[in-house]
């Protein structure tokens, strides 16, 4: 399933879109500054971004601005209550790929959505491999070598934060919400199912990668040798 990443302070027409978005088979998660937005994208896998430019931290451009800078080709709608033709222009030439204008019909909202997840992502700065592990997000493979195995979304998302973060401990919390979202509410086993199963997987592949459990700490990906 697709997954984007609304940053919207207006908490009714928030809820609206994500029912919307989730009707066409489109996970959301909600951000309500540019602040929670940003660190949104450091943690999670989104596959476009849907942004307010009235933010109470700030035009919601300044963040667009620091992700194409960053390198960060995400897919972008604007939804804007600014519907001069230079508060487009501002926007499209920031990195904008689509502007629509409130208020706006539900439907071409989706369709707009639907268009962007179509576009192929031009800059991928955020590594999918590290040591003898590589990711195919695309294919939800885990592959060492000439090795691979699939995985389920949750525990693609776990992996991907993981490699991102390779030698970095990553706190629970923040693989919770990568594997299911900001906004899901999530069992309290859940993530030790999903980490369980990742290493029984890494095994499988042979790769030397270990997710290292380090108490009241969080969790990093280490190579065998190091873990012990």
């Amino acid at each position: 399933m697709s997954r984007v990443l609304l940053i919207e302070d207006h908490e009714r027409l928030a809820q609206l879109i994500a029912k919307g978005l989730a009707a066409a088979g489109i996970a959301v998660d909600v951000a309500t500054r540019i602040d929670g937005a940003w660190a949104s994208l450091q943690q999670m896998s989104y596959q476009a971004l849907i942004l307010d430019r009235g933010l109470p931290d700030g035009d919601g451009l300044a963040l667009l601005g620091r992700m194409r800078a960053a390198g960060l080709g995400l897919p972008c709608l604007v939804l804007t209550a600014r519907e001069a033709l230079h508060d487009r222009v501002q926007g499209l030439e920031a990195g904008a790929d689509d502007y629509l204008a409130k208020p706006f019909a539900m439907d071409e909202m989706v369709a707009r959505v639907r268009a962007l997840l179509r576009r192929p992502v031009e800059f991928r700065p955020l590594a999918h491999a590290h040591g003898d592990l590589a990711l195919q997000p695309e294919g939800d493979l885990l592959c060492c070598g000439e090795e691979r195995i699939t995985l389920a979304p949750a525990e693609m998302q776990i992996m991907l934060l993981l490699l991102r973060k390779h030698e970095t401990t990553v706190r629970r919390g923040a693989l919770e919400a990568a594997a299911w979202g900001l906004n899901d509410a999530v069992t309290p086993n859940a993530l030790d199912v999903a980490l369980h199963r990742l290493r029984r997987k890494l095994a499988a592949i042979g790769s030397r990668q270990r997710i290292v459990n380090l108490r009241g700490i969080g969790y990093v990906l280490r190579e065998e040798d190091a873990a012990q």
